[in-house]
């Protein structure tokens, strides 16, 4: 039924079974449980009732070689634990161990015995034997490897160890050791002993005792060892001053650079330059010049080795030297310098293996700053500036990160001559390696903070728009790639821009483009940093109505926009508001916005609003931002009693006992260093808007002035016009004569109402305003133009308290002058009609005392009644007499009209 069915049956045939029958066969071979057999299971097991220290004595002894290299390793951890019981019991075995072990058992017990003595982890008088004895029994093992551990571990040890064990353990077998018949790789440890331990000693010792031995060594057939023994020169010279020096070791030194092998006189070369500054005048001249001079001649001949050491010291040869060579010489290095810049390129002739001349060129670029400090930084032009320009356009992006890495040395040394370079750094900006502008990026602020202060060229020569051009492609650049590292520095780096250019060309050029990364980057860390140079942007901006469209953007994209990663967005901006911004300025634009997103649809965002919520609360001081305080209240009795998603229910909960920590009305002496800060970020704030105000004034009093000399030139005009038509209509009559004086007026009246006023109309009815109080009498006139002022003032006060407080601007308009005019005006007739009603008042109170005085007067005695009897009498004739003139008056006054009616019939 089943023609195809498989049948389990031993194998076939030899032509071998089919693939299915492997396959089971496969899987029922037996698997082995464990990759350990029985007895090799009871070999690694041990006693569980031993101690650390019984066991790794145990583990030495009997253990396979993978436990005794573990219990090794663990030795610094037993010394911890118990040094004395380490030392007596553990130490021994493992030199036990270490006679005939291989690599891998002595690599881990030098490096334990490193480790040991490096941590100061025991006191090294108590055990110096223990270590010491295994260090130099194993310090000439057969393997280098193994031989070089060793000897760094007795390095170590020499730092740590008394003077008397390092003179009879480690030195006086070094005299044996130094020997032609010892091995070449004893030879070269005796050399680094040497300079080791040449820092323990005194000058005296070091000269009678070890330096002997160095010149020996010094001397020795093998290059290698002669070698070794100039690089540890140096620390001996340190060792026995600088006249010891001059007359003991700078002749060895001298020897050896004119060796016949060149690697020998490389090193010799090296260390002369590295003992420079313990030369005197004389030494440098007729020492040290001679030997770098015959260096640069020679070098061009010699290997490569010398090239890149030449390459590497070149800086440090100049400016040490400088003061000891002559022009000639000065322009022979010059020119050594120039050459070594452009070695191994093709266009010249003797070409170099890739790497070394790369890296001599790299090192060139490493030694710019040196040079251009070396030669006077006014002739970088025509010295320095062809090299370094080529440097800068090198083939290699090695050369070119380098020079890039140095380039803000470069132009600190310039000064005002930065302008020189000024191509170069763009071509550096636009390079097509993104390893160049990552250097460059490292001090890009402090780079193009000396070319935009300096660099009074460059805004003469129009290059600010090139430099800001290449800056925004750079950006767009990075920004197109997937290194967001990259451009999380960049747009760190960019923020400076807003203490080195006006806000105006700022927010022309970048703000737009920092938004629009911060709106549509996909990547938290560049957003957060977009929107941290965004609020500096607009905290030092000083010009009023681009502050206010930058706030709009971040309200309306941000906090008002349709997706919800906008708005959390908006939320981060917030969080770097509150440390760039003073509370002031925070609480009037940002807090309100951000409460307002406790109704956001959004679980996520409320959750983000419940994280700010304490950093929003501790923003605000009672009783100044009681309302604020009463608001974020509010918010957060929503989030208690409506909130239904159950991680943004257990976020409130705990922002709500972070919330009870904090107290609002805390008092001034016991504020913590941010409020002081706080009030230090205000107080700038309010600078700022005093040099906005300042501004303000210095360019409305341009705009008056040249206001003024074109109303003197236009009434000049009208004046010789007016003259002109006088003279020629004095020949006919009166009438024509009054014609043309009519019309000379009206022209003037014509120009001078073609005049830009000192206010603007606030709204369309305002010009016919003014022509009907033109016509009006001079007490309705002054009367309607306070209460078109005093409208104007209000409507001006309410559109600037609405915006941002930090302003830069270089530039005003006619209605903002106007304003503060009529401001100035309106303060002081409120100033002059508080003084009236103050001597009204005063008045007042005076008549109201002496009114009081005469009704004492009054009741004090009988006598004054008769008096004030009599004077009323008086007072009643008086009034008779005044009555009687009256009607006297009216009856000559009606003759008069009398006689003037006839005379006119």
């Amino acid at each position: 039924m089943f023609p195809g069915r498989m049948t389990l049956s031993p194998p076939g045939p030899p032509s071998g079974p089919p693939e299915e029958l492997q396959e089971l066969a496969f899987i029922e071979r037996p698997i082995r449980r464990s990759l350990k057999t029985a007895e090799e299971i009871d070999q690694l097991t041990v006693d569980e009732d031993l101690n650390d220290v019984e066991r790794a004595v145990y583990l030495l002894s009997v253990g396979q070689e993978v436990q005794r290299a573990s219990v090794i390793s663990n030795l610094p951890s037993l010394v911890r634990q118990n040094p004395a019981e380490t030392f007596r019991r553990v130490v021994p075995k493992v030199r036990e161990v270490l006679n005939g072990a291989g690599a891998e058992i002595q690599l881990a017990a030098a490096t334990s015995f490193l480790t040991i003595l490096q941590d100061d982890i025991i006191l090294i008088h108590t055990h110096t034997y223990s270590i010491l004895k295994t260090v130099l029994l194993h310090l000439n093992h057969r393997d280098t490897v193994v031989s070089s551990a060793w000897l760094e571990t007795l390095l170590s040890a020499i730092n740590a160890l008394p003077k008397e064990t390092i003179k009879q353990e480690v030195l006086n077998p070094l005299l044996y050791q130094s020997q032609l018949s010892h091995s070449l790789q004893a030879r070269l440890a005796a050399c680094r002993i040497l300079g080791k331990a040449s820092c323990k000693f005194d000058s005296l010792i070091v000269k009678k005792e070890l330096l002997p031995l160095a010149r020996s060594l010094s001397r020795d057939t093998e290059s290698e060892v002669r070698i070794c023994m100039c690089r540890q020169l140096e620390s001996m010279a340190r060792a026995i001053g600088v006249e010891d020096t001059r007359t003991e070791l700078l002749p060895e030194l001298l020897e050896l650079a004119g060796d016949e092998e060149s690697s020998v006189r490389l090193a010799a070369f090296d260390s002369i330059i590295s003992l420079m500054e313990m030369m005197d005048g004389d030494d440098r001249l007729h020492l040290l010049v001679p030997l770098v001079m015959s260096a640069c001649d020679a070098s061009s001949q010699v290997d490569e080795g010398v090239m890149v050491s030449l390459s590497f010291q070149f800086g440090k040869l100049c400016s040490g030297l400088a003061g000891s060579l002559s022009e000639e010489q000065k322009r022979l290095l010059l020119q050594k310098f120039q050459v070594l810049c452009i070695t191994g390129l093709p266009t010249e002739e003797n070409q170099m293996d890739v790497g070394e001349s790369t890296l001599i060129r790299c090192n060139c670029c490493y030694n710019l700053p040196a040079m251009v400090a070396f030669i006077d930084p006014a002739h970088f032009l025509c010295d320095i500036h062809p090299s370094f320009s080529g440097l800068c356009s090198d083939p290699e992006v090695s050369v070119r990160r380098s020079v890039a890495a140095s380039f803000h040395q470069v132009v600190k040394l310039l000064e005002s001559n930065v302008h020189v370079v000024h191509k170069e750094l763009l071509l550096l900006l636009q390079d097509s390696a993104l390893e160049v502008l990552d250097a460059l990026l490292n001090h890009l602020d402090e780079t193009l903070e000396l070319v935009l202060s300096r660099g009074d060229n460059l805004i003469l020569d129009n290059k600010i728009s090139e430099l800001l051009s290449a800056l925004l492609s750079a950006e767009q650049k990075v920004g197109s790639s997937l290194r967001w590292r990259l451009h999380e520095k960049l747009l760190h780096r960019y923020s400076c821009l807003s203490r080195l250019l006006p806000g105006e060309l700022l927010h022309q050029t970048f703000s737009a483009r920092i938004f629009l990364i911060l709106t549509t980057n996909k990547v938290l860390p560049v957003q957060k940093e977009a929107a941290r140079t965004f609020c500096t942007f607009l905290r030092y901006n000083r010009k009023q109505e681009q502050r206010q469209e930058m706030m709009e953007r971040l309200i309306q994209d941000l906090a008002q926009g349709r997706s919800y990663w906008n708005r959390l967005r908006f939320l981060d901006v917030c969080e770097i508001a509150t440390e760039i911004f003073s509370r002031k300025y925070f609480n009037k634009h940002f807090l309100i916005p951000a409460l307002e997103l406790v109704h956001d649809p959004v679980a996520n965002v409320r959750y983000k609003l419940c994280q700010l919520l304490p950093r929003l609360r501790s923003s605000l001081r009672l009783p100044a931002d009681k309302l604020l305080l009463q608001k974020l209240d509010f918010c957060v009795q929503k989030f208690l009693c409506r909130e239904k998603d159950k991680d943004v229910v257990a976020m409130i909960r705990k922002t709500v006992l972070e919330l009870d920590k904090l107290d609002l009305s805390e008092p001034f002496h016991k504020r913590r260093d941010w409020d002081l800060l706080d009030q230090k970020k205000e107080k700038e704030e309010m600078l700022l808007l005093e040099m906005e105000q300042l501004e303000r004034q210095q360019s409305d009093g341009k705009l008056n002035s040249d206001k003024h000399m074109e109303r003197k030139r236009r009434d000049s005009k009208t004046s010789l016009s007016s003259a002109k038509s006088m003279s020629v209509s004095s020949s006919t009559g009166s009438s024509s004569t009054g014609k043309e004086t009519r019309k000379a007026k009206l022209s003037r009246s014509r120009s001078l109402s073609s005049q830009p006023t000192s206010s603007k109309p606030v709204n369309s009815d305002r010009p016919l305003k003014v022509k009907d109080l033109s016509g009006s009498s001079g007490l309705g006139k002054s009367t309607r133009d306070d209460s078109v002022r005093t409208a104007h003032f209000t409507l001006t006060t309410q559109s600037t308290s609405s915006m941002p407080v930090l302003i830069r601007s270089k530039t005003t308009s006619l209605l903002d002058q106007a304003s503060l005019l009529e401001q100035r005006e309106h303060r002081k007739s409120t100033l002059d009609h508080r003084t009236g009603n103050r001597d009204q008042r005063n008045h007042m109170m005076e008549h109201r005392t002496s009114s009081l005085e005469e009704r004492e007067h009054r009741t004090s005695t009988l006598d004054h009644r008769d008096h004030r009897t009599s004077t009323l009498g008086q007072r009643s004739k008086t009034m008779e007499r005044g009555s009687g003139m009256k009607d006297s008056q009216s009856r000559k006054l009606s003759m008069i009209r009398k006689s003037n009616s006839l005379q006119s019939e």
